[in-house]
Formats: C-alpha cells, sequence, structure tokens
C-alpha cells in the first residue's frame, strides 16, 4: 500500500478552493476527481487528517468532514492501523462506470476496430494449426510478423531486420519494459509536459526522477528547455512522441530530430520514441521519417490508435542486443504476446495503406466536426485544429479544468481534465477533447461540455467575478 504526504497531496490538489462551494465539499470533490482520473490510484493512504490541514493551512474540521464525505459516497475506507485508504465505490447509484447507461465516455482517444478485422481473425484460425506444435511462449514474437513489421519500417525509409524487433502486448507494456530495463533507480528521465500519463507513471514505477520539457500547441516543442534539461541532467533516457503528439496534436521538424538526436548521443541519453501515432495524419500522408532515421532511438509502435485497441499487439524497434536483453528481463512479467492476435495483425499489415487511408477520411471528419461544434459552442475556448492524432488539446481560457470536468460528469459525459496530461497539477486550463468519436456522440460530447461549462459561470458571485477578471 502506497502513502501519500501531505505535501505530495496539496501539490495535487492545487486550485481546490476556487470551486465555490463549502471549503469540505471542494476538498472532497477535488480528491474524488483526483481518484477517478486516477492520479490517485486505488489503495492509496492518504495523509492524517491534522497533517493534510496543516499543509493546507485550513481547519482540521474541514478535512474531517471532507474524508467523511468520500468514505459515505465510497471514495474512501476507514482501515484499522492504516488511516484513510483511497477506493471506487461499488456497484448501485453511486458508481460511476462507464458501461452505466447514461454516461458517454470521452476519457480514451481511440476509435472503434477497422471493418475486415473478422475475416482477418478467421484466416488467423487457418494459420494457427502451423504454431500448435509449439509450446506457444515466445517473448520476441512469432517471425512472420517480426518480418512484417521489419518491412513495414523499411519502407517507411529505416532500413530494419526481423532481429531488430519484439512484439508487446500493446505499447504500453513496451514503455514498461523498455523503463525497467534502461532506467536505475534515482536516474533522470526526459518526459513532454503534457504527455501520456501511463507513460510517466510507468517511468516513475521504474525509479525515475521526471524532468518535464514543455509542448504547446503553438510552438511545439521547447528545444532549448529541452537542450538545457539534456546537458544539467544528464538523463538515462528521453521519453518523447515526435509524430502527432498526445495531446497537442503536433510534430517535430526534421531538422529539430536530428539535433535532438545528436544531443542525446553525446550525453549518452538514450531516446524512446513513441510513433504509436506517426501515421494517424489527417490533412494529408505522413511526410516525416520514422526518428531512427535521423539518429540512434528505440521505436515503439502499436496498432492499438490504427487497428484497434482490443487488439493489444505492439512492438519495439531497436538494436539487436537490446531485443535480446528486453527478452530475458520480459521473462520476469510475462511469456509472451497471445499467437492468434499476432496472427491477426500479420493479415492486417498485408492491407495497412488501406486501414490508414479509411482512418484518415475518418479522423478529418471527426477533427472537422469538433472543431467546428466547440468554437461554436463555446466561442471563449482556444480550439486548435490539430494536423494529425485522435486529440485536441483545448485551452479553456482559466484554470477550471478540474472544476469542469466534475461538472461534465453531472450531466453525463466522461471526460480527463488537463492535469492528468501534467505532473504535479500542471494544465489546469486545457482538456483533451478526443476527435475520434462519431458525431453524434461528438455532438452529445459538447452538449454536455456546453452546460457544464455554463454551470460553473452561474456559479455564486464570487465564482462569477472570478471567471470575470481570468476568463
Amino acid at each position: 500500500m502506497s502513502t501519500l504526504s501531505a505535501r505530495a497531496l496539496a501539490l495535487l490538489l492545487s486550485d481546490w478552493r476556487e470551486q465555490a462551494t463549502a471549503a469540505y465539499q471542494a476538498l472532497a470533490d477535488r480528491i474524488r476527481l483526483l481518484v477517478l482520473d486516477g492520479r490517485l490510484p486505488v489503495g492509496a493512504r492518504l495523509p492524517a487528517e491534522r497533517e493534510l490541514a496543516a499543509r493546507l493551512g485550513i481547519s482540521r474540521t474541514t478535512v474531517t468532514a471532507a474524508y467523511a464525505e468520500l468514505r459515505d459516497a465510497g471514495y474512501l475506507s476507514s482501515v484499522r492501523g492504516s488511516g484513510s485508504v483511497t477506493r471506487l465505490p461499488g456497484p448501485g447509484p453511486i458508481s460511476i462506470d462507464p458501461n452505466v447507461d447514461g454516461y458517454l465516455d470521452f476519457t480514451k482517444a481511440a476509435m472503434p476496430a477497422v471493418p475486415g478485422i473478422v475475416d482477418a481473425a478467421a484466416r488467423a484460425i487457418e494459420e494457427l494449426p502451423g504454431y500448435l506444435g509449439d509450446t506457444g511462449f515466445d517473448p520476441l514474437g512469432i517471425p512472420v510478423l517480426r518480418e512484417a513489421i521489419a518491412r513495414r519500417y523499411t519502407a517507411r525509409g529505416l532500413p530494419t531486420e526481423p532481429n531488430q524487433i519484439m512484439v508487446t502486448i500493446g505499447a504500453q507494456h513496451a514503455i514498461a519494459l523498455l523503463a525497467r530495463t534502461l532506467i536505475g533507480r534515482g536516474d533522470s528521465a526526459i518526459v513532454e509536459a503534457p504527455t501520456y500519463p501511463h507513460a510517466y507513471e510507468a517511468l516513475r514505477v521504474a525509479g525515475a526522477r521526471l524532468v518535464p520539457v514543455s509542448v504547446t500547441t503553438e510552438h511545439g516543442w521547447d528545444e532549448a528547455a529541452l537542450e538545457q534539461a539534456i546537458q544539467r541532467s544528464s538523463p538515462a533516457l528521453a521519453y518523447l512522441m515526435p509524430d502527432f503528439h498526445n495531446p497537442t496534436g503536433r510534430s517535430m521538424s526534421p531538422e529539430m530530430r536530428e539535433r535532438v538526436a545528436q544531443l542525446a548521443a553525446r550525453h549518452g541519453t538514450r531516446i524512446i520514441a513513441d510513433e504509436t501515432m506517426a501515421e494517424l495524419a489527417i490533412d494529408e500522408a505522413p511526410s516525416a521519417l520514422p526518428f531512427a532515421v535521423t539518429g540512434d532511438a528505440i521505436t515503439i509502435g502499436s496498432v492499438g490508435k490504427t487497428v484497434w485497441g482490443g487488439i493489444r499487439v505492439g512492438w519495439i524497434r531497436a538494436e539487436p542486443a537490446l531485443i535480446q536483453k528486453l527478452a530475458r528481463n520480459r521473462l520476469s512479467g510475462d511469456l509472451g504476446t497471445p499467437i492468434i492476435e499476432q496472427l491477426i495483425v500479420t493479415q492486417l499489415l498485408a492491407d495497412y495503406d488501406s486501414i490508414l487511408e479509411l482512418r484518415r477520411l475518418q479522423l478529418r471528419d471527426g477533427r472537422d466536426h469538433l472543431v467546428s461544434a466547440l468554437r461554436e459552442a463555446l466561442p471563449e475556448w482556444s480550439v486548435p485544429r490539430a494536423a494529425g492524432g485522435l486529440t485536441t488539446w483545448v485551452n479553456l481560457g482559466a484554470p477550471v479544468s478540474s472544476q469542469l470536468t466534475l461538472a461534465a460528469r453531472n450531466e453525463g459525459l466522461l471526460i480527463t481534465a488537463g492535469p492528468r496530461f501534467g505532473i504535479d497539477g500542471a494544465f489546469e486550463r486545457f482538456m483533451r477533447v478526443p476527435h475520434s468519436y462519431p458525431r453524434d456522440e461528438t455532438d452529445r460530447a459538447v452538449a454536455m461540455l456546453a452546460r457544464a461549462w455554463g454551470s460553473l459561470a452561474r456559479a455564486p458571485q464570487e465564482q462569477a467575478d472570478y471567471f470575470a477578471v481570468v476568463v
């Protein structure tokens, strides 16, 4: 059981007082959101009431009432000798489950399965008898899929051999495996800010000290800050999403890729280039070469965003010696990727360009519709037009993302607050809105967001005065 210090929880709570409700209710609401969006893990022990009250500069009575509210709602449990421990509510009217009727789940940047998966699965089953004589345990991946992935990289301009490929159980598995293989406890690791939250979680679990570098929708990567971070902290690795970055949608220029690769090589920093979004261009076919063309870099890929999240197949491209090391380290956690899913992906990669063209058309329609709907319904928001990927990183104009997320849940919309993509409570002015959903669901989500936004504006007068200043 992990224990959260009063200081660490205070950092996550950030501007909780700005909610225009009773102090205990505002505190309970913010802790509830932290549990719901994963910033507070289930099973974490919260600081003692007296310690948190002292850190926040409020009365212990307020914290006691907030904890009691959370216990009544099912988000805390009291364990003798362990204090207050976070949990999720069980079944019943207090449960907020994405599968419960009436809730629209926009927490995931993903798309439904592409047509043809059933046919590909049928062909994979026909191939399966050829593998039944083996054990089925293979940490590297079946040769036919490794060869297909290697051919795909070669066709994109990066000559690759099958012995440079390991097949994983999705991209997240690849990130976690690389983190625990390449990071020693206390090593520095560069991450973008904002970034994919499960990536920085995997790095933290491996013992890394995170060094954030800014990425914005207006200017992309802060190259000067990235250079200073590498020079000053000598990080063991840098986790980057150079193509259609999640959540901003930005892509790194070829010139910057080359400069970053050279700088990292000089300082002994391994670059992990997460390219799960690399071929999800919206306006035109992707033109950027894989990052590893510019210099030494480990590449992560997957079909979770392009084909379907239900096909849990990803891969790592690296030098053969590292692939073998990863295979040895992998055995402590799992014994390989399911054979049937690998055979399905092998079938789909044969027609991958057609799949990507279909996704491009779907994402173009989704992005254009979302941008138009948000700009019309919420003209005070700054809504960029992403060139690729699955998400739009919206600037709300006020640091109220967590409050808006809670208000949206009251309207029936599950969406993730901006700070989920930052470290220690950053990005309260932003919200990630996926543009990968059908038009009717997007329209419902925008209407719910508009009502939630209106409910914030209709708060008591002190809240209204606050909006007049900061919006």
